[in-house]
C-alpha cells in the first residue's frame, strides 16, 4: 500500500514540476500587485484540481480522443519551454493583468496547476499507487501553503540573486523532466 520511496520520488517529481520555489519571484510580484495572496483559497483550489484530474483526466483525455502519449508530449513541450522560461529569464507564456483573482488565475491555475503538473500527475498515476500519488500530492500542498504565507519573508531572506539561482536550478531540473518525459513516450 504506502511505500515511502514512492511517496518520496512522487513528492520530489510533483516539487520541481510544480516549482514553487521558482516561482516565489511570481508570486511576490502578484502579491505586490493584488495586495494580498489567498494562502488556503490557493492551496485548497489547487488540491482540488489535482485531485480530480487525478481521477478523471485520464477519462477527459479520451473524450476528446487524445490518447495519453500524445498529452504527456504536449505536456513535455510545455515544462521544457517553462525551464528555458526559468533558465533564461524570458517570459513565454504571459499572464492577463487585468484579471484581479489572483489567488486563483494565475495562483493556482496555471502556476501551480498547469499541463505539465497535469501531465506528470497522469504519468505518476501510470507508474506509481494511488495512495502514494495522494501523499505526495498532500506534501506538495504542504509545502506551497507554508511558501504562499511566507512569501514576503521569503523574499527578504533570499534577495534577488538567490531567487535567481533558485529559479536557474528548478529550471535545469525542469528541462531534464522534460527530456525524460519525451524519450518515454516516443513511439517505437
Amino acid at each position: 500500500m504506502f511505500n515511502f520511496k514512492e511517496i518520496i520520488s512522487v513528492t520530489l517529481i510533483l516539487f520541481a514540476i510544480i516549482d514553487i520555489l521558482g516561482s516565489i519571484p511570481i508570486i511576490i510580484n502578484l502579491r505586490k500587485r493584488e495586495g494580498v495572496i489567498q494562502s488556503e483559497k490557493a492551496t485548497i483550489i489547487s488540491g482540488i484540481l489535482m485531485i480530480a484530474f487525478l481521477f478523471v483526466g485520464d477519462g477527459i483525455l479520451k473524450l476528446f480522443g487524445i490518447d495519453f502519449q500524445s498529452f504527456a508530449m504536449a505536456g513535455a513541450i510545455i515544462i521544457f519551454i517553462i525551464g528555458l522560461e526559468m533558465i533564461l529569464g524570458k517570459d513565454f507564456f504571459h499572464t492577463d493583468p487585468e484579471i484581479k483573482s489572483g489567488s486563483i488565475v494565475p495562483l493556482a491555475f496555471p502556476l501551480i496547476v498547469g499541463a505539465g503538473t497535469m501531465t506528470t500527475l497522469l504519468s505518476l498515476r501510470a507508474a506509481y499507487s494511488l495512495p502514494n500519488v495522494l501523499v505526495g500530492i498532500i506534501v506538495n500542498l504542504i509545502f506551497v501553503y507554508i511558501v504562499l504565507k511566507s512569501s514576503g519573508w521569503i523574499e527578504k531572506k533570499l534577495g534577488k540573486a538567490g531567487a535567481d539561482v533558485l529559479r536557474k536550478v528548478f529550471g535545469v531540473i525542469l528541462l531534464a523532466i522534460a527530456i525524460k518525459l519525451f524519450k518515454s513516450n516516443l513511439p517505437i
